[in-house]
């Protein structure tokens, strides 16, 4: 699968929590199933490649992703059945020889199930780290997520992001 490139790597995009410059980051995000949070956490990140769900690469006979070395986050919601779509993508991932740099657990509102957590905790060791993105009710209603002003405690899961793409991308 080729990258579709969403934003230009050049320019810095403006955060809405501080008014402050970020640069567009020259990572992938992907999604392990559908509606995981991936185009939200690439207008937040800023990211230049969105790629997406995996989840229809996962069938036989499709062309496998190529991150060309960039670091790749992996988005998913905080649930049980995601957690099940978040194995099979970097279990598809680790077969194609591409890293995971960060685990996105993006909350849908509700809490995480033991379940959930437990599946979670069997990944942490193949992936460079895991984040817990909180619920941002704004992030619905806003048509640019860029836009809306993060809770401290999402701004925080942003920089952890981050800081685990950087590592990666320096390793």
């Amino acid at each position: 699968m080729s990258l579709r490139q969403t934003r230009a790597i050049c320019p810095a995009a403006t955060s809405a929590l501080d008014g402050r410059k970020l640069e567009v980051l020259d990572v992938v995000i992907a999604g392990a199933h559908g509606g995981a949070g991936t185009s939200t956490l690439a207008a937040l990140l800023p990211a230049a490649w969105d790629v997406g769900s995996l989840k229809p690469l996962l069938k036989p006979g499709r062309s496998r992703l190529r991150a060309q070395g960039r670091p790749m986050v992996l988005a998913v919601r905080n649930t049980a059945p995601a957690a099940t779509f978040a194995t099979a993508a970097i279990s598809a991932l680790c077969d194609w020889e591409e890293t995971v740099a960060a685990l996105a657990i993006v909350s849908d509102g509700g809490p995480e199930s033991r379940d959930a957590t437990a599946r979670f905790a069997l990944l942490e060791s193949r992936v460079g780290g895991v984040v817990r993105v909180p619920h941002v009710r704004g992030l619905r209603l806003a048509e640019d997520p860029a836009e809306v002003v993060l809770p401290a405690r999402a701004a925080q899961a942003l920089e952890e992001l981050r800081a685990l793409l950087a590592e990666s991308a320096a390793s």
